[in-house]
């Protein structure tokens, strides 16, 4: 239930904003067609663009989910020594260590 509101608010932030920057897209139009120089936005315009952001960050940050430390050693804390040293991205089984193998067969030169 809690997660359908979350959406709904989230949805209502991201309309209310998409209709600010319409609205902020024809007060530039309007302004170009009356030959009128541009200062800035109305302060309604403003004042809508960031209440808009504000409530889509509240149903963004409602709807992710609790959020994990952005310290890595709480992730680490758990870990033993062991576990912590085996990084398999630095796995590489293709080198020439096998050269050393009693049952390595070198590659053929012959060209075709």
């Amino acid at each position: 239930m809690a997660k359908a509101i979350h959406k709904l608010i989230l949805l209502s932030g991201l309309l209310s904003l998409f209709h600010a920057a319409y609205s902020a897209a024809q007060h530039r139009s309007y302004l170009r067609i009356t030959e009128q120089e541009f200062v800035s936005l109305p302060i309604d315009i403003l004042t809508q663009g960031i209440v808009s952001l504000f409530i889509t960050l509240y149903g963004v940050m409602n709807i992710a989910g609790d959020f994990k430390e952005i310290r890595a050693t709480v992730d680490l804390e758990n870990k033993s020594w062991e576990t912590l040293r085996n990084i398999p991205s630095f796995y590489v089984f293709n080198h020439r260590g096998k050269a050393l193998s009693p049952n390595y067969i070198p590659p053929s030169d012959e060209m075709d």
